[in-house]
């Protein structure tokens, strides 16, 4: 519990109405989870404007009312304040509320559209292997040393994400790494926060049904590097086009890395292969777990982030030398009898799949098919839909299109969408199944011995969506399941 005026210090207050010398026993910004003694944040969503839901909070026992517009009628005993902005007001006072949690750790933020769960994770197992205890927040799962919290977006609203890092503080926490999508910064749910670092992966095509148009998802991820402190360190993909746009007007100590070009982390690719990779980082060659040149350049940001946290660079990279990546990311099995590989990755962009596809490959050793089933989620960005289909049919001996999350949407819809970008001289090579389980199926019976099969788009997820009700699906264990039940 705290007072309200000593959680609205550092708040941009445009007005008061009341006392704020009362006690405040929780926050929240969902008028349903409002209890008695409450303070209430009123943030304008993208699908909900919480102002239309003051009077539910006050219904509920809310003391304390936060927003940029006043109600008409003013309710006594309540004390009301008028901010400029209330999703950066939140991140203030969650942070107050807390007691400021991310001052207290080192806090490293991931941005970029493709590598950030593998990055984020990757950093939380190599400080847990150099013997910290961290806390990971990402879109597989947040995480306080070997306790593991479900997570339901890639970055918590700005109330639940102070939460999580005061138990992480609570729990002795050092280090903490998380993903910060586009949202996030945009919705400024990571307002308030003192970061110790920014990491930039690289930026491509997604999210253009939020953002609109390419420049603006630019520009989101941008601010979060220019609202870096000069304390921190801010650490660039050199190799992608507007890597060194994200450092122009940032404060941060300014450091890159790169496989093509001169860096202050720079790397080489020797060998990729199922076995791993072998590469030169910064002159010394490492054989590492992971595989293909995307997670070259994931290494090399979590090599580079390690070093910039003051760590050495010998035990850096023995460490990382020997960690598996996040899960559903490049994750593949090997059936029993036809040495089948099956790999399931959470491409959902038509970047990332490129990449998965350029990986495998580089993995072929002869005649191998490559079988590639892939779908597109429903409600989300509708122009990638044909360019995925392109993507796969360019790269793949079969396609078979399902179905992703459809959310609201019809999958057939999504289908035929995405059927409109396959070339007409490949049409051929592609089919379309709507139900993903039957894809996969039919995915491994068209599959002859070590061949190749992707499963892209869903990745770790185990759930489908479907109008609004998550039904248990989980693309490696059907994949396993179907490879074992016709003995490949």
């Amino acid at each position: 519990m705290r007072t309200l005026s000593d959680i609205l210090y550092n708040v941009n207050i445009q007005a008061v109405h009341g006392s704020t010398d009362i006690t405040v026993n929780a926050l929240s910004i969902d008028s349903r989870a409002i209890g008695s003694g409450d303070a209430f944040i009123a943030i304008r969503g993208v699908h909900a404007d919480g102002h239309l839901f003051i009077d539910k909070a006050l219904q509920q026992g809310a003391t304390a009312i936060i927003c940029e517009e006043l109600p008409k009628q003013l309710t006594a005993n309540v004390c009301y304040i008028q901010v400029a902005n209330s999703a950066i007001a939140a991140g203030t006072i969650a942070g107050n509320f807390y007691d400021n949690p991310s001052q207290k750790i080192q806090l490293v933020g991931v941005t970029g559209t493709n590598g950030k769960t593998t990055i984020a994770t990757l950093l939380f197992r190599l400080f847990g292997a150099l013997g910290y205890h961290c806390g990971l927040l990402s879109t597989v799962q947040n995480q306080i040393g070997d306790k593991i919290i479900p997570a339901t977006h890639t970055t918590p609203d700005a109330i639940h994400l102070n939460a999580l890092l005061a138990d992480m503080v609570a729990e002795g926490c050092l280090y903490v790494f998380m993903e910060v999508s586009s949202h996030a910064i945009h919705q400024q749910r990571i307002a308030g926060l003192m970061f110790a670092g920014g990491i930039f992966s690289n930026i491509t095509h997604d999210h253009l049904d939020y953002h609109k148009t390419f420049d603006e998802y630019i520009k989101v991820k941008k601010a979060f590097f220019d609202g870096l402190p000069n304390t921190a360190f801010a650490l660039t993909n050199l190799d992608d086009k507007r890597g060194n746009v994200m450092l122009q007007n940032t404060r941060a100590k300014k450091t890159t890395y790169s496989l093509r070009t001169v860096a202050d982390f720079k790397g080489k690719i020797l060998e990729n292969n199922l076995t791993g990779l072998i590469m030169m980082v910064n002159e010394k060659e490492v054989h590492f777990r992971l595989i293909g040149e995307f997670n070259a350049y994931n290494l090399l940001a979590v090599y580079g982030a390690a070093l910039m946290l003051g760590e050495e660079k010998d035990k850096v990279l023995q460490a990382l030398s020997g960690l598996t990546g996040a899960e559903g990311r490049f994750d593949y099995i090997m059936s029993a009898e036809q040495k089948i590989i099956g790999i399931v990755d959470y491409a959902h962009t038509p970047d990332a799949l490129l990449n998965v596809l350029a990986t495998i490959k580089n993995l072929r050793k002869g005649n191998e098919q490559v079988i590639t089933v892939v779908g597109c989620g429903g409600d989300r960005d509708t122009a990638k839909r044909p360019v995925m289909a392109e993507v796969a049919a360019e790269r793949s001996d079969k396609v078979i299109l399902t179905s992703d999350n459809p959310r609201s949407e019809d999958p057939a819809e999504i289908i035929r969408q995405m059927e409109a970008g396959v070339p007409v001289h490949l049409k051929k090579r592609v089919l379309s199944i709507a139900d993903r389980k039957e894809a996969i199926k039919t995915a491994c019976s068209l599959a002859n011995p070590e061949d190749i099969i992707l499963v892209a788009g869903k990745g770790h997820e185990k759930y489908q969506d479907i109008n609004g009700v998550k039904h248990p699906f989980d693309d490696k264990q059907v994949l396993r399941e179907m490879l074992e039940l016709m003995e490949k």
